[in-house]
């Protein structure tokens, strides 16, 4: 029998990863969707600070209407104030933001503990609302509306 080595010559690659955490530093990372809305959300152990797209949440959601909708996993799980909650949110407008957001939330605190789940899950808080704005047919004025039509 033969045997038969192969030598392969590798390129070294230097790649530099910035890092500002520290060992102890834990966070718990989801990801929400709604309507045309996407939500990335970073749990951290804290005091409960909420900001949206480095804003305060009540400065960016205006209405408290959607700061409950986001906040509603939190309450569910009694966690409210646990967490420092940092969210970047693109698309749509505040109403589906609300919503991707509260969907990043739940992800984001069954990642922290598994616990949650059982009082997540009823709620409804892991389900990905999947309806979406239909499409405009042709020879139609909307997604369904038809033309007015004339007798005369």
């Amino acid at each position: 029998m033969a045997e038969t080595t192969k030598k392969t010559t590798t390129t070294k690659k230097t790649t530099t990863v910035k890092t500002k955490k520290t060992s102890s530093e834990v966070e718990y990372r989801g990801l929400g969707r709604r309507k045309s809305s996407t939500a990335r959300v970073i749990l951290r152990p804290g005091k409960g600070d909420f900001t949206i797209n480095k804003r305060p949440a009540r400065d960016y959601l205006t209405s408290d209407i959607y700061i409950k909708d986001a906040e509603q996993p939190l309450v569910i799980t009694e966690t409210k104030g646990k967490f420092d909650i940092s969210v970047n949110v693109r698309g749509g407008g505040l109403s589906g933001q609300a919503g991707a957001i509260r969907l990043g939330i739940a992800r984001a605190l069954l990642l922290a503990s598994d616990s949650y789940r059982g009082k997540l899950k009823p709620e409804g808080m892991l389900t990905r609302d999947a309806r979406i704005k239909e499409r405009k047919k042709p020879g139609l004025n909307a997604a369904r509306r038809s033309r007015q039509f004339s007798k005369r």
